[in-house]
């Protein structure tokens, strides 16, 4: 061999006795973490510490010159670290002569993948049969009473469902696990139950309504033409569901209702001043149908009056009609205020020019946002979609400057999401209603969820409910949502790894997204990816996969594209939709395809901020 390729050769295996001294340096920093960790959780601890010390630094061009020669590049070695630079260091040893020690490494090329396979079957269940990673879905409220709808979820590859704690109650959440264990015992197919706890929301507020209003609207063809009569059914006691047939409902007095006979009129001047007719042409006990040719705007104060040829029979108006709250326009440069007493919001007020006279008001639900925000810090509505910056705050109200709307203007309504992406809020991951849903579920699940985790402490939390409740066998899932979580994901990971229970990460994409911006999500749920592969806890991968075939059935090129790279992760979740029980077929066939293409995706290994572990 030259002299130039040996000197080459000997300044590899230099670089590489670097990066597994600053490995085991990390591990010697954090012994203390290693040895609070339950003991046959240790060894990937220990890997876990050892992969974060060699991703401080960007070994990049080591990674070219490795290649260059033959050697792995190092792009494989998550569940493995130092067995896997001790193997390339002993290739490099045989040829160049230079002895070094050989570290005996806690997991090895066998070991480390089995833990997470083994740790993955622990959590999730057995490996499906069709394909390696599980699929996960959430359930409507529907699953509660609809056992078909279940028993074909876990006919066409659910291999956990999902049950979110925002929605539904106790009962339903009963009911729908009943369905789902009768469907796994049907069909002889495992299925785990997981629940997620819904976490302190940051919300807006209710915003005040406009009145009260139903439009009663005849179906007309492209060119206006009336192909069907508005059926408008009038009764006088409220009903959520319409007889078949019939397209809107009103509410009104029964001494009018009995006074109402076929071919009878009801007249009326609706909101815009359109005089209307709607013609009796059915009367039936407790109730009637009547027809409506043209379109109305019909509010709380407007006089039906019931005429029977030129004669007046009767006159009323409609009750119970619905409350209509029209959202807050926001545009570009507009000021908001968003106020921490729980006051209706209210619209903004502009000149005929359009300007903004007087800024639009609404509640933010978390108080603590008051106390912590700064200026110049953002903050993001409804999944992104407004952005904001902070102008001021005097711990009452918080005024921003909008920096993000659609150029025709962006509706902000009441129950949407609020980000703080550049705020520390000091937020219990665990509420008060948290805590009650726990114990409503803690007997029914196999997995609890944690929503909006931010610091080990939320996961300590968690366990010790867990253990007062008598469920240290529970499997835990840590939500990975906001960007304090996964700035310190190797700390929550340390802390999980301390208990003994099973544990799993969710790569929550949608307020993950917001929260490090869209551009970098693809970036940093790779890198979640990696140290959770290297702690060797199983991921699932989340947020609107194949979302357009769950709720129109035709899914976008896109989200196929998605899909597919799922299978990088150990589970895949999808939502609910109309089409759900066909999603799970399309993503199951995905992912058994993409199964023969791919295991773990090759990286290069530049240098990552999160892995500089405090």
């Amino acid at each position: 061999m030259i002299a130039s390729n040996m000197d080459l050769l000997l300044e590899l295996q230099q670089h590489l006795i670097g990066l597994r001294n600053d490995a085991l340096a990390m591990q010697q920093r954090f012994q203390d973490d290693i040895l609070q960790c339950e003991t046959g959780l240790q060894a990937s601890a220990c890997n876990l510490l050892h992969y974060l010390g060699v991703r401080q630094q960007d070994i990049r061009p080591l990674q070219h010159a490795l290649s260059r020669y033959g050697f792995s590049s190092l792009s494989v070695m998550e569940p493995y670290t130092l067995a896997h630079i001790n193997a390339v260091l002993s290739l490099l040893q045989n040829l160049t002569g230079r002895q070094c020690d050989a570290p005996v490494p806690p997991v090895d090329y066998l070991s480390g993948p089995q833990l997470l396979k083994e740790r993955t079957r622990q959590l999730l269940g057995e490996r499906p049969a069709r394909h390696a990673a599980h699929i996960m879905v959430t359930m409507p409220t529907e699953a509660a009473t609809h056992p078909d709808l279940v028993n074909d979820l876990v006919a066409a590859g659910m291999n956990v469902m999902r049950i979110n704690c925002a929605h539904d109650h106790a009962s339903a959440w009963r009911a729908m696990v009943d369905n789902q264990r009768a469907a796994s015992k049907a069909l002889g197919l495992p299925c785990k139950v997981q629940a997620d706890l819904a976490g302190p929301k940051l919300r807006t507020g209710p915003i005040q309504s406009s009145g009260c209003l139903a439009k009663l609207k005849p179906r007309r063809d492209i060119y206006g033409v009336v192909l069907e009569p508005c059926r408008v059914w009038l009764h006088s006691r409220a009903s959520d569901t319409l007889p078949a047939g019939m397209h809107k409902q009103l509410l009104v007095e029964d001494g009018f209702l009995q006074q109402c006979q076929v071919q009878d009129r009801i007249q009326l001047v609706d909101c815009r001043g359109q005089r209307r007719k709607l013609r009796v042409v059915q009367v039936q006990a407790g109730g009637c149908i009547a027809e409506l040719s043209h379109t109305a705007y019909v509010a709380s104060d407007t006089q039906l009056c019931l005429k029977r040829g030129e004669k007046n029979i009767a006159i009323t108006i409609p009750m119970g009609l619905p409350d209509v709250v029209v959202p807050i326009e926001l545009f570009c440069g507009d000021e908001l205020i968003l106020t921490r007493d729980p006051l209706p919001g209210v619209h903004q007020q502009r000149d005929q020019s359009g300007q903004l006279v007087k800024p639009g008001r609404i509640h933010c639900t978390v108080s603590e946002a008051f106390d912590h925000v700064q200026p110049g810090q953002r903050v993001w509505f409804d999944d992104g979609k407004i952005g904001a910056e902070v102008l001021s705050c005097d711990g009452r109200q918080m005024i921003l400057r909008i920096t993000l709307a659609k150029p025709t203007g962006s509706k902000l309504r009441a129950e949407k999401g609020i980000n703080f992406p550049d705020t520390e809020l000091p937020i219990a991951a665990l509420t008060e209603k948290d805590l009650q849903d726990l114990e409503s579920v803690v007997n029914l699940v196999d997995i609890v969820a944690l929503s909006f985790v931010r610091h080990p402490d939320d996961l300590e939390s968690l366990h010790r409910e867990l253990n007062r409740l008598g469920r240290p066998d529970m499997g835990v899932v840590l939500k990975i949502e906001n960007r304090q979580a996964f700035e310190n994901l190797p700390r929550i990971l340390l802390t999980g790894l301390r208990h003994g229970r099973s544990l799993g990460v969710m790569i929550a994409r949608g307020d993950l997204a917001v929260e490090v911006g869209f551009e970098r999500l693809s970036e940093v749920q790779q890198e979640i990816l990696w140290l959770c592969e290297a702690a060797h806890v199983p991921v699932i991968w989340a947020t609107q996969i194949l979302e357009s075939m769950a709720k129109q059935g035709v899914p976008s090129r896109a989200e196929v594209s998605d899909a597919g790279m799922s299978v990088l992760a150990e589970c895949a979740m999808l939502n609910k939709g109309p089409y759900i029980v066909d999603t799970v077929k399309m993503l199951g066939g995905i992912l058994s395809r993409m199964d023969q293409h791919y295991h773990k995706r090759r990286a290069t290994l530049r240098a990552l901020d999160v892995a500089k572990l405090q």
